[in-house]
């Protein structure tokens, strides 16, 4: 099975006034194509800041990050920009809708941007899959934080991303609403062969996974398989 993503003693340092806050300290791991991996770790042991490493929004102070074979430190801002566009999928916690468009065109936005033949169609279709046929037309403060959040998922597989990034993607909903955000993504995840990473404090969630990364103080103390493919 082919790697997607390879993390090579990755480090980050922040400055703070006159001190220096190290947030990731030589972390190291690699990604099959199509697993499910859990970062996963208390608040402040760097989750965040290595989800957006590994998926080239930020750069490390040390280390390196291939993603789908290819150096992410090799590339300008235009070459990650697109590789992001062509290879990877985000759902973050605060959903980060366009507010003056409506779920359809959510989706479709971003699909008439790379392209894609019959946007609507494939918009429609997906958010039919995450059961939000009868509200494709509603505004994003028409919708609950579910619904928000379905609409976001519908957006993040439309591109048929390799690599789907979750940071605590049930942070901000009750839990029956977490739940089912979570079956609807997994099924999604299934369905379409896409490697999924998410980023949580949430231990039940990550138990879900194949994999599990812990982290505490921005060092690794553990990486270990759950489930066996």
């Amino acid at each position: 099975m082919s790697k997607i993503l390879n993390v090579a003693h990755l480090g980050k340092t922040y400055t703070s006034g006159s001190k220096q806050l190290t947030v990731l300290d030589d972390v190291s791991f690699s990604i099959d194509s199509g697993e499910t991996f859990a970062i996963i770790g208390p608040s402040g042991s760097g989750k965040t800041t290595l989800l957006g490493l590994c998926a080239g929004l930020d750069h490390p102070d040390a280390g390196t990050v291939e993603l789908s074979g290819v150096n992410m430190g090799s590339l300008n801002e235009d070459e990650r920009a697109r590789l992001r566009n062509e290879k990877v999928g985000f759902i973050f916690q605060n959903f980060q809708l366009l507010p003056t468009l409506t779920a359809l065109e959510n989706v479709v936005v971003p699909l008439e941007l790379q392209g894609a033949k019959n946007p609507t169609k494939i918009g429609k279709e997906l958010l039919g899959k995450v059961g939000l046929t009868d509200r494709m037309h509603h505004y994003p403060s028409q919708l609950s934080g579910g619904e928000q959040q379905r609409v976001a998922l519908a957006r993040a597989f439309s591109n048929n991303p390799a690599i789907l990034f979750a940071d605590e993607p049930t942070g901000n909903l009750d839990q029956d609403t977490g739940d089912r955000i979570v079956q609807l993504l997994f099924e999604l995840n299934q369905e379409a062969g896409t490697t999924l990473v998410i980023v949580s404090h949430d231990l039940e969630l990550a138990q879900k996974c194949n994999y599990q990364l812990r982290l505490r103080g921005g060092k690794v103390i553990s990486n270990e398989i759950l489930i066996e493919n």
